[in-house]
């Protein structure tokens, strides 16, 4: 990688053709940014003293044949500054009548334009660069729009094309062919700019083939404004943040590497789960085990990713859940208690099996296992193996298969828990986090739930708030008490699932922190949605650690009841 100061000359050599990626998105700028630039232009004229426009980051391309120039270099960071002071020259230089400037500047030796724009801008943008004069153009894009803005707003008494051309300068970075793209990717986000995995993955795909982009990619991930916001959302994996379109490459790639036809190497395997390093998985895979032959998955691809955009609805979490085993509430399960891992596996029972009864059979059973686990705060780190790797590569297909290989584990850290440990390490003494502890009250509430004799429906998870129903500043209004060991049983013990409830609105500090009765009246009765699993608790006189395990009881009959194992 070199790097260093270079001037609009510099980046735009005569020798050399810039290739702005095929299908990165538009061009974006509007008059805030436009009016920015004439203003720097004309104050760089007026003091003739040089002026620094940010960073243009260029990577080399293997030689195009489709250019009689050799050097071919994709423009990974700059896009919008390069076309902006391409459109503002090309405006002052028909302004002037000396076309000639431009074209010495801003067209290749072989008479080319040396900016190579991305499908979305390319007809608008080889238009304007072709003009001989100022023609009225009328077009609703961006880079029209550039146009017509210079073209009313410049004045050519106020920007001189040298001045411009000696005193404009850039960090230029300059990458080799072979430079690791992800270290692209991460260079690129630490300087703000948005470059997805699946954007990197477009143009290794297509390249500049805008018949295979539009058959395998526009139709299925870019149709229309509701399936890019689709396939944009954001959720949190982990530590990251991952959008679908992300997820469902990731995913994807693990159901295809366990494929025994293909006898992925297992360290392959290992660094093809890197979620930080997607893009290079992809090149690495189809290069060492499809053989280059990236044409043969892109029909798969788009198979899954319908399947995938079908099945997978971030959005069930503000919606009321059905008590039917199914997708929903593994969706629940997925995004409303952050199990992300699931979803290879998930996507490989979608795929594979057509029976819905077999599908929520599975599904249910994979509740089953997770919420337990969750219960009784089992250990996740090995779930991405679980689900990604040895389900899938032993297809698993049936509940009883399932059930049969989580029992066979050799590891006991993947194990069912069972009644017992649902009540001795969950429900008597577990310590959870808010988000696990309401999706664990809230599933139990969806169950049991006899929607014909409430006065209200149950929402979506995401509209309940988790409270302690005997506060955690319990001194202050629950009695006083002087025995050390008393005190720390009452604070452990009002921690656990038996003390806790959904609630539709977070309480504040006053009612929150109330005696049983205040908090009772004003607050937890108003607030609790008619729940089945507080309402009965609401008609006692007292609240202690007593009632606590009482309840705690309660919710452990029902939660191995609506999780059963056996």
């Amino acid at each position: 990688m070199d790097a260093g100061k270079k001037t609009i000359g510099d980046i735009f050599n005569r020798t050399r053709i810039l290739e702005i990626p095929f299908f990165q998105r538009s061009y974006v700028w509007n008059n805030e940014q436009w009016e920015r630039m004439l203003e720097d232009m004309e104050n760089v004229c007026l003091t003739n003293k040089p002026y620094f426009l940010g960073s243009v980051i260029l990577k080399q391309q293997p030689t195009n044949t489709n250019y009689k120039i050799g050097d071919v270099r994709t423009v990974i960071d700059g896009q919008q500054r390069l076309t902006t002071l391409s459109i503002l020259f090309k405006v002052l230089c028909l302004k002037l009548n000396q076309n000639q400037l431009f074209e010495g500047t801003f067209k290749t030796i072989s008479d080319d334009i040396t900016l190579q724009h991305n499908h979305n801008d390319v007809e608008s943008f080889t238009k304007i660069l072709s003009l001989n004069h100022l023609d009225e153009i009328k077009d609703n894009n961006k880079i029209v729009a550039a146009y017509n803005f210079f073209k009313e707003k410049l004045n050519p008494d106020k920007v001189d094309f040298y001045k411009i051309l000696s005193n404009v300068l850039f960090v230029g970075i300059d990458l080799g062919e072979n430079e690791d793209e992800q270290q692209i990717f991460d260079t690129i986000n630490s300087l703000g700019v948005t470059l997805t995995t699946a954007e990197l993955l477009k143009n290794y795909f297509f390249n500049r083939d805008i018949n295979s982009y539009n058959k395998f990619w526009k139709e299925i991930f870019e149709k229309d404004e509701e399936t890019k916001n689709y396939w944009d959302r954001e959720i949190t994996a982990g530590r990251l943040k991952r959008t679908f379109i992300d997820l469902f490459f990731f995913s994807y790639l693990q159901i295809k590497i366990q494929e025994k036809s293909l006898n992925v190497k297992t360290e392959d395997k290992i660094e093809f789960s890197r979620v930080e390093q997607l893009f290079e998985s992809y090149k690495k895979f189809i290069k060492d085990y499809l053989h280059n032959e990236k044409a043969g998955i892109l029909s798969e691809i788009k198979e899954y990713a319908k399947i995938f955009k079908d099945n997978f609805d971030i959005e069930i979490t503000d919606r009321e859940l059905a008590a039917n085993a199914g997708i929903e509430r593994i969706n629940v399960v997925i995004f409303g208690l952050d199990n992300s891992t699931l979803i290879p596996y998930v996507l490989y029972i979608l795929k594979n099996i057509s029976d819905d009864n077999i599908k929520n059979k599975l599904f249910e059973y994979l509740e089953t296992y997770i919420m337990r686990r969750m219960v009784v705060h089992a250990n996740t780190k090995n779930y991405n193996q679980l689900f990604t790797d040895r389900l899938i590569i032993n297809e698993i297909l049936s509940v009883e298969q399932l059930s049969e290989h989580i029992e066979k584990l050799s590891d006991k850290i993947n194990y069912m828990p069972t009644d017992e440990d649902l009540w001795d390490r969950g429900f008597n003494t577990a310590i959870l986090i808010n988000k696990q502890a309401a999706g664990i009250l809230y599933l139990i509430e969806t169950k049991i739930r006899k929607n014909n004799l409430h006065s209200t429906k149950l929402l979506g998870l995401n509209k309940y708030s988790l409270e302690h129903i005997m506060p955690k500043k319990w001194e202050n209004n629950w009695g006083i008490i002087e025995d050390e060991n008393e005190k720390r049983n009452r604070d452990r013990k009002l921690l656990t699932l038996g003390n806790l409830t959904i609630i539709t609105q977070p309480l504040n500090s006053k009612i929150r922190d109330a005696n049983w009765d205040d908090k009772k009246e004003k607050g937890l009765k108003l607030f609790s949605a008619d729940l089945e699993t507080l309402n009965t608790y609401l008609q006692l006189i007292e609240w202690n650690e007593t009632t606590i395990g009482l309840r705690a009881e309660n919710l452990y009959e029902k939660a191995k009841t609506i999780w059963k194992i056996s």
